[in-house]
């Protein structure tokens, strides 16, 4: 490992310092997190333009963005840990701006697609930096601190995406949403290289061919849910994609376990608390971008809204996650991490419920309340499971950690969309149009979306809070 150190903070400094690498760190993740969310409220408008994408592809167009992310969070944490967390970032806000620069430029679905990827690698690159220098910053006694401001920019992305993004659906074209993000992407690129510390590297191995049975075996099990309902679900495409996948994963473990410095060391998830976290992780984001992906569409399809009034409708869920975040934070060290991520969970699920009773007739203050439900699920559990993964993980690795997090979030979010969009697909093929017929199926596939993820995230509660309530034992499986 190398020695190299940050430049020395005055001590008179030092605080105002810490907050500003914690404010520019927050405010990259919470814009790269956004895009997600924005996207979807754009869907009206990108599926009546020109381009005229059909169901399925304008879930790719939606899901790609964060595949991408997904597939490469890890091996980005260790890119950053080997060559700089400070380079790899600002290399990420460079790819994270030109790929949306791209997709306003698109003239076909191809280049658009294009575009989405590669904004998702810009943000693969830099969310698993953030973290790190945000740790390297922060003294041990302020870390827990840090990392739950970090965990709520991360969910409040979702949230901002939405109301910037009603914003610019509402008075641009859908080319305009993407060029809002090229002048935040430059801003953010000055405001972290005259900010952020230099972090000293580590010794990490790339390993190449782990991380890309990593992405073809994520991006393969996406196809198979994305592509299902068009081709057949038993058609040779879909099914092939499905063992395909189970291929790729059980390799993926395989090459891991004999690899001398794998890119995920399989060995890690005998640690309970990190195996619960990256599940609960997983399925908190799941239930949130079933949310996200669903919610935009049905109120401008179902209720009627303009896209300021969607975007709008969805911004005090950010008033639930950050008041709900402090007690997540006080409730672990209180209750425990199992009664306070698992109290959140079962918010999550239970808001989704509540959500699928909603139609064209339920009013704006009870639909309110079941946001709020939710909104205080993932206030909870959110920082709890984030910290677990982080505490479970050798300081020498914490590039991997945070990349472990980072993919278990953006592939619960990948699943959230691909599945709530299957839900979607499968219920209005039949319908076409935008009248009652249509308001009512899309309004009965939205509940079958919302019922699926609420159940996916209630079962999977349960192993998380089993796992949490494991004691730690000394040592380390994982070969640091």
């Amino acid at each position: 490992m190398t020695t190299t150190a940050s430049p020395p903070v005055p001590a008179a400094g030092v605080r105002h310092g810490r907050r500003a690498v914690t404010a520019a760190m927050c405010a990259c993740v919470l814009v790269a997190q956004s895009l997600v969310a924005a996207m979807n409220l754009a869907i009206p408008k990108i599926t009546a333009s020109a381009l005229h994408p059909s169901h399925t592809q304008m879930l790719w167009i939606v899901d790609i963005y964060v595949l991408v992310f997904a597939g490469l969070l890890i091996p980005a944490g260790a890119l950053g840990d080997r060559f700089g967390r400070k380079g790899t970032l600002l290399t990420g806000l460079g790819a994270f701006g030109a790929g949306t620069l791209l997709c306003a430029l698109a003239p076909a679905l191809p280049v658009l697609m294009a575009g989405r990827a590669l904004s998702g690698a810009g943000a693969a690159l830099l969310v698993p930096a953030t973290m790190s220098v945000l740790l390297h910053a922060s003294p041990p006694d302020r870390r827990a601190g840090a990392v739950a401001a970090w965990s709520t920019a991360m969910g409040a992305g979702g949230l901002a995406g939405n109301a910037g993004g009603g914003l610019l659906v509402q008075y641009l074209p859908w080319q305009g949403l993407f060029l809002g993000y090229v002048p935040l992407a430059l801003a953010l690129f000055v405001w972290v290289a005259r900010s952020a510390p230099r972090v000293p590297t580590q010794t990490a191995a790339l390993d190449l061919p782990g991380s890309a049975l990593l992405a073809l075996g994520a991006g393969t099990l996406l196809f198979g849910i994305i592509e299902g309902p068009d081709r057949g679900w038993l058609s040779a495409p879909v099914a092939g994609a499905f063992a395909l996948a189970l291929v790729l994963l059980a390799v993926f473990v395989r090459h891991g376990l004999r690899a001398a410095h794998p890119i995920l060391d399989p060995r890690l998830f005998r640690l309970p608390r990190l195996r619960a976290g990256s599940v609960g992780i997983a399925v908190a984001f799941f239930g949130m971008f079933a949310l996200f992906y669903v919610n935009g569409q049905f109120l401008q399809y179902v209720k009627g809204y303009s896209p300021v009034q969607t975007g709008a409708a969805i911004v005090p869920l950010a008033v639930g996650m950050m008041v709900c975040t402090k007690f997540g934070v006080h409730g672990a060290e209180r209750l425990g991490e199992a009664r306070t991520a698992g109290a959140g969970l079962v918010l999550i699920g239970t808001g989704l419920l509540l959500l699928s009773t909603a139609d064209a007739h339920t009013s704006y203050l009870r639909y309110l309340v079941f946001l709020l439900v939710l909104s205080a699920g993932a206030g909870l559990a959110m920082p709890t499971l984030s910290h677990a993964i982080v505490a479970s993980v050798p300081a020498s690795r914490s590039g991997m950690g945070s990349g472990l997090q980072g993919a278990a979030r953006e592939l619960g979010a990948a699943l959230g969309i691909a599945v709530t969009g299957t839900a979607l697909s499968t219920r209005l093929a039949p319908v076409a149009g935008h009248g009652t017929a249509a308001a009512t199926a899309f309004t009965e596939a939205t509940a079958l979306g919302y019922r699926i993820a609420a159940g996916v995230v209630l079962v999977a509660s349960v192993a998380v809070v089993t796992g949490l309530r494991t004691r730690i034992r000394s040592g380390t499986p994982a070969r640091a």
